[in-house]
Parts: C-alpha cells; structure tokens; sequence
C-alpha cells in the first residue's frame, strides 16, 4: 500500500529530486514526509513498508533516491537494495536505519548502497545526504564508517575462501569421515574427495585432516 498523498511520477517537475521511503514504521515515514516538505528541490514521491512493496513501487514513481531501512520483515534492506539496483541501477539507495554493526554496514555497501546514514541525523544532514546520491555521492555516517574500517582491518574471516562443496566436505572431516567415506557420501570420485581435502588444509593453513577437523570446531566453521 502506497502513502496517501504520492502522485506519479510525471507529476513531478524535473529538477526535483524524487525521494521514496522504505520502511515497516509507518509514523517514521510520515516524519520523513514532514521534514522533506521544507525542501523544495526534494519531493516525496512515494512511501513503501516493505522490501517487496519497495520493488513493485520503483516503477510506478521512478524515484531518484530511496530512504531504505536496513531491517524489515521479509526482504530485508541489503536484500531489497540489491534487487532494486539489479532492475532499476540508475535509481540511488541511501541505508537510513537505526542498526550499523559491521556485518550490516557491509552488506548494505555490497548490495549497492550509495550510503548509509542513522536515523537520529539532522534534518539538514539528511537532506544534503540525498543531494549528493542523486549524483552518485556518497555519505557515510561517522559510526558506520567505522565500522567499514574495523572490518577492513580484520580482513576476510578464516574459511570465507571455502566453496560450498568445501563445506560439506569440511563438515564430514569433522564427522571423522575418510577420503572413501566422504567421496561415498557426496557421490564424487575419490580424486575429486582428495583434491577438495587438499585444498581445505590448504585454505585453512594447516598440514592435514586432523588439524582442519579442529580448526573447523574452533572456529564455528561447520554446524555441530
């Protein structure tokens, strides 16, 4: 269901900037509303409660820039904003949310956000925000950036490398499983067993099977 009071897109003159909000608060998105309407170069074009709506409702009011909240029943924001950049990529998403721990900030930026703001920022702030992703600039709230570089510091989780037949074969290592066994239990060929071991311990940095298993069970890489 679409806000009451959005118009189409062709209602709107074409030096403003078409905003739309995505989030499951309804009385959020009417503060948005309200604090847009001082701006007369932004209008609001359109209100979504939810990832999917967010989709469907892209080509009804072709927005410029969407407000998107990071975590919401069903599609979530990261997951909404990749599937919006995916089938409209000249529309920008601006993460406005009220969470930045590290695994979100970096979802919301690897799904195509052009920045991610918290939704506490001033009025002001947030206006000049969706100025500059209008023109595919980015603005990143200080605690969210952070977050960005804690995680680029700490570089890639160990076993992020392993594909997902590594995986399995990982968690049948853990099962205590032989080369024979696991190439049984996966339906591969006994060389094709040997080779994904070979590169597990080899991802891994350890020297063979036994130390995988334990590393695996360290570090909560496989479900026991």
């Amino acid at each position: 269901m679409s806000e009451p009071g959005y118009g189409p897109a062709d209602r709107i003159p074409p030096n403003k900037i078409r905003v739309m909000t995505v989030d499951d608060h309804e009385i959020f998105r009417g503060g948005i509303a309200f604090a847009l309407d001082a701006y007369d170069d932004l209008d609001l074009v359109g209100g979504a409660y939810s990832g999917e709506e967010a989709l469907r409702l892209c080509e009804e009011f072709k927005p410029d820039v969407i407000l998107m909240d990071m975590r919401m029943p069903g599609l979530d924001g990261p997951s909404a904003t990749r599937a919006i950049r995916q089938q409209y990529p000249q529309v920008q998403v601006l993460a406005l949310t009220s969470f930045y721990d590290e695994q979100l900030v970096q979802q919301a930026m690897a799904a195509g956000a052009v920045g991610y703001l918290l939704k506490g920022v001033p009025v002001v702030e947030l206006a000049e925000a969706i100025r500059a992703a209008r023109s595919g600039r980015s603005t990143i709230d200080d605690q969210a950036l952070q977050a960005l570089v804690r995680a680029a510091r700490s570089g890639p989780r160990l076993g992020d490398d392993l594909t997902d037949r590594e995986g399995e074969v990982l968690a049948l290592l853990v099962e205590g499983l032989s080369n024979p066994e696991i190439a049984d239990r996966l339906m591969i060929s006994l060389p094709t067993a040997k080779a994904h071991v070979h590169s597990i311990t080899s991802k891994l940095g350890v020297s063979n099977r036994t130390e995988a298993a334990i590393v695996a069970i360290k570090h909560n890489l496989v479900p026991i």
